[in-house]
């Protein structure tokens, strides 16, 4: 049986569990555990209400930690929420505390599936997670910049004209601040975008997808439709085995740190990481970005 279990059932969690049951997949259950245990059970009504225009049968439920024991996919996204202002990083101390008490009550009940992390600040929740867990590597992914890269090729499809899902373009790096783009890797209809439109332009989009979050949440309070759907991007490819190449956060074993850059994801998770090829300036954006994420793991007691 495919079981997924959310915890965290705020705007992010919701999200990721109407897209679900609005595609296509092969999940059986799904659990949601929330501290809230009043709004879980409506959440739970609300989404089974779905159920009869839904093109997948999914047994929705109201469940507890016990329920995590026979899980394939436990999807986190519980967490403090990101405020105008704030940095994800801003979030640190907050969300590792809350997920101290999380993955210690997860694996009291045995679980051997595997984890995604939607929680910000994201590269260090997913850090958390491994260290906490005690799971191989390839069993802790982070959403990573699977969401910044969507608004990245969507960015790119408004101008090229070229449909988003036949650009080929990722963030990497931190999710967060220090993230970029490797524009030297990135080809549209096997052209370099560096021939298609100018650095200018390029230098903008990228700027455009680095502060994306913080123009949404200050417009409408948080972000939640895009990463939902990422996630279940993440689940789809774990559940049916696709060897999806996707830009999720993993253990990068040469830094001690999670990051996200293109990786294989299947049925055991993480298979194995893509090294893009950088020039000399992109190396160094991506040593910033591993420099940021390394001084927050820093700064925990872990």
């Amino acid at each position: 049986m495919n079981k997924v279990v959310l915890i965290g059932c705020g705007n992010v969690g919701m999200a990721y569990s109407y897209a679900l049951v609005n595609q296509k997949v092969y999940v059986d259950e799904l659990v949601l555990i929330d501290i809230n245990k009043d709004k879980c059970e409506g959440e739970a009504m609300d989404l089974n209400h779905c159920m009869a225009y839904s093109p997948s049968k999914i047994k929705v439920r109201v469940g507890d930690y016990s329920d995590c024991s026979d899980a394939k996919i436990i999807v986190i996204a519980a967490g403090a929420n990101q405020a105008v202002g704030e940095s994800r990083m801003d979030l640190i101390h907050k969300n590792s505390n809350i997920f101290k008490s999380i993955i210690s009550e997860v694996m009291k009940n045995n679980f051997k599936g595997i984890f995604i992390v939607a929680t910000n600040p994201l590269d260090v929740m997913t850090y958390i997670t491994l260290k906490l867990s005690g799971l191989d590597a390839g069993r802790v992914i982070g959403s990573g910049t699977t969401l910044d890269t969507s608004r990245l090729r969507y960015m790119l499809s408004l101008e090229t004209g070229v449909n988003p899902k036949n650009i080929e373009a990722y963030v990497i790096g931190e999710h967060g601040d220090s993230e970029f783009v490797p524009w030297s890797n990135v080809n549209i209809a096997y052209q370099k975008v560096s021939s298609l439109l100018s650095g200018e332009r390029l230098n903008k989009i990228e700027e455009e997808v680095r502060t994306s979050a913080y123009e949404i949440i200050e417009k409408k309070g948080a972000t939640a439709y895009g990463i939902g759907m990422c996630l279940v991007k993440i689940t789809n490819a774990i559940i049916e085995d696709k060897n999806s190449i996707l830009p999720v956060s993993s253990w990068d074993k040469n830094n001690n740190i999670c990051i996200s850059t293109p990786a294989i994801v299947g049925k055991d998770g993480v298979k194995d990481k893509i090294f893009v090829p950088l020039n000399q300036e992109e190396e160094e954006k991506l040593k910033n970005s591993i420099k940021t994420i390394k001084d927050a793991i820093n700064s925990l007691d872990l």
